[in-house]
């Protein structure tokens, strides 16, 4: 892709939260709960999304992450912009220090309609966008079935210790 592998977490993460209900706190284990997304680079990740406004998290028991705004309003830009010290989108195709209008590079008058397209895609698709096509994806709903089924049996099993603690209760973000 365009961006480091920073902007291409995030937004893989990013988007599997915003399928979860808005305002739910999520954490970080059960939101990359079948994704081979590494948790301590997320965790970071994550922290940096905080700090940039674009999460909220809480700690504890009953902490986790979620939107600091609705997935509508946060574009893929706007995350890229939160991470990446210089715009890609910007570079020349070719590696050339200094490509513009004047001084161009071979493949400028090309590249230079699809690096506006590219622009448009990332400023306007949000993640609501990413978070409905990710839905819509037979592997996704496969794995989120999962999931839930995992967190029903351990609902049962806690019901049935009396409301003993498990594992999964103490973790932290």
């Amino acid at each position: 892709m365009i961006f480091g592998s920073v902007s291409e977490y995030a937004i893989r993460g990013l988007s599997e939260l915003a399928t979860r209900p808005p305002g739910e706190l999520v954490m970080l284990e059960d939101l990359i709960a079948g994704t081979e997304l590494p948790r301590y680079f997320m965790a970071k990740i994550f922290q940096r999304l905080v700090h940039a406004g674009i999460l909220d998290s809480s700690r504890g028991r009953k902490g986790g992450f979620c939107l600091a705004k609705p997935a509508h309003e946060i574009t893929i830009m706007d995350i890229v912009n939160s991470l990446e010290t210089h715009d890609h989108t910007d570079q020349c195709v070719v590696g050339l220090t200094e490509c513009n209008d004047h001084m161009a590079c071979p493949q400028h008058d090309l590249y230079k309609p699809i690096r506006q397209r590219l622009k448009d895609y990332l400023s306007t698709t949000t993640l609501a966008d990413l978070a409905s096509s990710l839905r819509s994806k037979p592997s996704w709903q496969q794995t989120h079935l999962a999931r839930q089924t995992a967190e029903n049996e351990r609902g049962k099993a806690k019901l049935a210790d009396g409301g003993a603690k498990t594992p999964a209760d103490t973790q932290t973000i």
